[in-house]
Order: structure tokens, then C-alpha cells, then sequence
């Protein structure tokens, strides 16, 4: 990825940058910033400056230096991003968060965490579910993934069915602002009317609004028990009538997910189950909360199963058995990657009742651009993964396959990013969801946050 608008950095900018963060915590060895030249994306960009980031106070130095000398900083922290949300098109300073990575409390009385931006989001978890707390979001790559990444997507995963993305967990936060200024948005309530949301325009601003220096998140009490079953379909319209089934007949699974026959393919060898042929669909469910409450719903949900044509069906019997349904699923998208020369992961959203309708327009899509998708995901909410394979980084029919699949899911009511983002991967596409009125809005709420426009630049639009 090249860009032509690099910032022509200087020995006395840099000078100064080490004046502002503290000369340990700048980065210029190029064999060093060589490393950080990516997310999870296809997309590469080399940083010309790293800075490690350690306060809100130490960033509030550099944002106001940025300022005044008009250099790009761009927040990263794990990079697994899969939009380019974190990498330096233009060049700049990469800001690393991943230093700040401090639980800095649990609070069980009130059932919060207060956290820095650089926690990995499976350690926050862990943390919790020590004190018999739960928090909910688990992206994937949860155990690579940081809590301020999550934020700046409002990341989701199969849990978000039953309890929503991240966005439903951020009371308040602390965050500077691209001048420099540190400010406090939101609280430590469940309520808060008092002005405009900023929490909440922050979450999912991709990082172009400001930097989250600490969060302030929601916990909910532990479920006390959970149970996974997994069933194969002949066809994926079978499965989805399933999916919706069960909802419709009062049953609240913690989490409904998906793979069509080429992800089960793949994952064969680690899934507990008879997978053969080259059509149908798989879908893993989990239900959670009080045993008796999970022992009811299961002996309920296992004959609609049936009834909705399922061919075979595993209940999960321990907690190994468990975990290797969990294990096959988290494991796609890594075997995609293994299984392919170049491969795009795309993110769409569509209503429920759409997932089918949205597979049967794939075969088309593959032959005409000459291209071979997979499609998994969240069943439950309509959120779809779909990865699109070529035998070849510059294949001529990649970008008229990713418009054609935005196009079928917005046709569809849907849209072309459920967790993942725009970023840079995906901003040539925005219009194609937004209106010219809407985009022109958000580019002035950037410009009032951001009148320099020194924060992540290239990013969204």
C-alpha cells in the first residue's frame, strides 16, 4: 500500500516527538518498525515513527506537538484489525498502545472494570470470571485482540446475540482528544442523559475522533452454567430456518452460529461430528444461565432441530467436548488463510431471514468475478463473514466480488460492516451505504474533533 502524501519528517521533528513522549518510548530502528507494517488485513503500510505509549498525559503531549507540526499519529494496539484501521497510509506516528494494558480495578459491589486500552480482551474476562463476574464481548482473536481495539469497532462476536457488542458495555471513558485535551465522557452509571453521547460517538470512531487512554466497562453476574450443541444440515436454507425457529418458539441462546460447507470442510478434522459431501450447513448453538433453565430449553430445542431436517446432532456431554465444537469454529478463518494464496475477509450484516437468500446469490458472485467464497458467522444476529479467495493477490475480479456481496447484503436491507469496520480496506464502498448528506455530516464531526486532521487520517472516508 503506497501513498505519495508521506509527512516529511526531520531530525528536529523527531527531536522533539522524543522532547514530548520521552526518548525510550520512541521507536526509529527500522527493523523494528518493519514489524508493525500490518494488522490482520492484506493491506501493509511501514510506520515512520513509533512511539509507546505509557499515559494519558504523555499522549496529550504528543497530540498537541502533532498539532502545531501537522504529523499523523495513528492509534494501534494487538492489530488484528482486518480493515487497515491501524496502519500509517500517510505516514506519521504510530501510537502503540499495547503498554497500557493494566486491569486497573474490578468492582464487585458495582459491577465494573476499569481498564487501559491495551488489556487483551480474554484477559479481562479471566479477570472478571475470578470474582464471578462475566464480561460478555469475545471477538474473535479475543486472546490477540485489546479492549481499546474492541471499542474503536464496537467489535461483537457469538456472544452478542444474547448480550450485544462492546458498545452495550462502555459506561465512560478517558480520552484525548486530537488538540491534546483530556476529557471524561459518560460515568460509572448504567443511566446518564447530561448532553450528547460522546461515549458513544467514540465507540466504533475506528480511532479518528480521539484516543481512549481508559475505559470504564459494565459486568454482569456470571451465568452458573453453559451447554453447546451442534447439528449438520443438508442444505443452509434448513439451517436458517432453524436458527430462526428456535428464537421465534421463546428460546434465547447465548450465542447461534454458522459455517457453510466449505468452512465445515476445512474444520473437519477438529469438530466431533460425521462431515462429508460438499453441501449443507453446520450451526452451533450454546445455551446459558441456570442448569435447570439450560436442562428445559435444550430438551426443547433438540427435536426442532430435528424437526428443521438436522441430519446429525452432537450435544456437547463435558466440558472437552465442548470446547472442540468452540475450537472448530474459531479455527476458520486461520484454515482459510492456510487454504488459500490471497483471501479478503468481509463482514456483512443482513436481517435473519436473508442469511439463505444471501448464500444462494454466492455461485453467481464466484463465477462471474472468477473468485471462491466462504461464509460463517453469527446466524443468531444475521452477521456474516464472508472471505473472498484468489489464486492470486491481483486478481482482476477481487474488488467486483467485495462490491457484488455489498451490494446483494444492501439490497437485502443489510450492511457492509458488522464488527469489523471501514478502515481503510473498505472506504472506496461507503457510499454505496451512506448517503452524500450523511457522509458529509461525519466528515464534519471530524473536522470539529479533528480541525487539523492529524488524527488516523485516510480512515473511513
Amino acid at each position: 500500500m503506497k501513498n505519495s502524501q508521506i509527512f516529511p519528517f526531520n531530525k528536529n521533528i523527531i527531536d522533539e516527538i522524543k522532547d514530548a513522549a520521552g526518548a525510550d518510548y520512541v521507536v526509529t530502528d527500522p527493523d523494528i518498525l518493519k514489524q508493525y507494517d500490518r494488522d490482520a488485513s492484506f493491506l501493509r503500510a511501514i510506520p515512520q515513527v513509533m512511539v509507546m505509549a505509557q499515559s494519558a498525559e504523555q499522549i496529550s503531549r504528543l497530540l498537541n506537538l502533532a498539532n502545531r507540526r501537522k504529523f499523523p499519529v495513528v492509534p494501534r494496539a494487538g492489530g488484528t484489525g482486518l480493515a487497515g484501521g491501524c496502519l500509517p497510509i500517510s505516514g506519521g506516528v504510530v501510537l502503540n498502545l499495547s503498554s497500557m494494558n493494566q486491569i486497573l480495578s474490578i468492582d464487585t459491589q458495582n459491577l465494573i472494570a476499569d481498564v487501559q486500552p491495551g488489556v487483551i480482551t480474554l484477559n479481562l474476562r479471566d479477570a472478571a470470571r475470578e470474582k464471578g463476574l462475566f464480561y460478555p464481548p469475545d471477538p474473535a482473536g479475543m486472546d490477540k485482540s485489546t479492549i481499546g481495539g474492541n471499542a474503536a469497532t464496537s467489535a461483537g462476536g457469538p456472544s452478542c446475540l444474547k448480550y450485544g457488542t462492546t458498545k452495550d458495555y462502555v459506561l465512560g471513558l478517558e480520552v484525548v482528544l486530537p488538540q491534546g485535551n483530556i476529557i471524561m465522557t459518560g460515568g460509572c452509571t448504567r443511566k446518564g442523559v447530561v448532553g450528547y453521547d460522546l461515549t458513544h460517538i467514540m465507540v466504533g470512531s475506528e480511532g479518528t475522533l480521539g484516543i481512549i487512554t481508559r475505559l470504564f466497562l459494565k459486568l454482569i453476574p456470571h451465568p452458573p452454567a453453559a451447554q453447546t450443541v451442534a447439528a449438520i444440515f443438508h442444505t443452509l436454507q434448513d439451517a436458517m430456518k432453524a436458527v430462526t425457529e428456535i428464537q421465534i418458539r421463546g428460546h434465547s441462546p447465548a450465542a447461534l452460529e454458522f459455517m457453510d460447507a466449505r468452512c465445515m470442510a476445512l474444520i473437519k478434522d477438529l469438530i466431533p461430528l460425521s462431515i462429508s459431501g460438499n453441501k449443507g450447513a453446520f450451526v452451533i448453538m450454546e445455551l446459558d444461565g441456570a442448569v435447570e433453565q439450560i436442562d428445559a430449553s435444550m430438551s426443547a430445542i433438540i427435536p426442532i432441530l430435528r424437526e428443521m431436517g438436522a441430519s446429525e446432532i452432537l450435544k456437547a456431554l463435558n466440558e472437552h467436548h465442548r470446547e472442540s465444537i468452540w475450537t472448530g469454529r474459531r479455527q476458520i478463518s486461520n484454515r482459510i488463510r492456510e487454504n488459500s494464496v490471497f483471501n479478503v475477509a468481509e463482514d456483512i450484516a443482513v436481517p435473519v431471514g436473508r442469511i439463505a437468500d444471501l448464500a444462494d446469490n454466492m455461485p453467481e458472485i464466484e463465477k462471474r468475478c472468477g473468485v471462491k467464497l466462504y461464509a460463517f458467522g453469527h446466524a443468531g444476529d444475521g452477521n456474516i463473514h464472508i472471505n473472498i479467495t484468489a489464486s492470486q493477490k491481483d486478481h482482476p475480479g477481487i474488488d467486483d466480488a467485495i462490491r457484488a456481496v455489498f451490494k446483494t447484503a444492501l439490497a437485502m436491507g443489510g450492511t457492509i460492516s458488522g464488527e469489523h469496520g471501514i478502515g481503510y480496506a473498505k472506504k472506496s464502498f461507503i457510499n454505496l451505504e451512506l448517503s452524500p448528506v450523511s457522509i458529509a455530516l461525519q466528515k464534519d464531526i471530524k473536522k470539529l474533533f479533528d480541525p487539523n486532521m492529524i488524527l488516523n487520517p485516510g480512515k473511513i472516508f
